[in-house]
């Protein structure tokens, strides 16, 4: 009987940040930005706006992305237009 083998338990892990997942951080000081300019430069409403609808935001990336970020952010990339075709090969000749 054979023993079992010892796995690495740091496979198929994301690095982390302060517990935060360090793909998210780049997106959320974006929303953040954002959030910031439009309601507290753009439109002078107070803090609560801004941590509100940055937060909004923030949650609402973090759902759609998540730890499977491939599964949403490929919708938005296009498929390859395969075509099949037959050509005839011609080399290269010198003069």
């Amino acid at each position: 009987m054979s023993k079992p083998r010892k796995v690495n338990q740091s496979l198929d892990q994301h690095p982390k940040l302060f517990g935060l997942p360090t793909d998210q951080i780049i997106p959320w000081a974006i929303i953040a930005g954002v959030s910031y300019y439009l309601f507290k430069v753009l439109l002078q409403l107070s803090w609560v706006w801004v941590f509100a609808v940055g937060g909004w935001g923030i949650s609402t990336w973090w759902i759609l992305t998540g730890s499977k970020a491939w599964k949403f952010l490929s919708k938005f990339q296009g498929t390859p237009n395969w075509i099949r075709a037959c050509i005839r090969y011609q080399g290269i000749r010198h003069k």
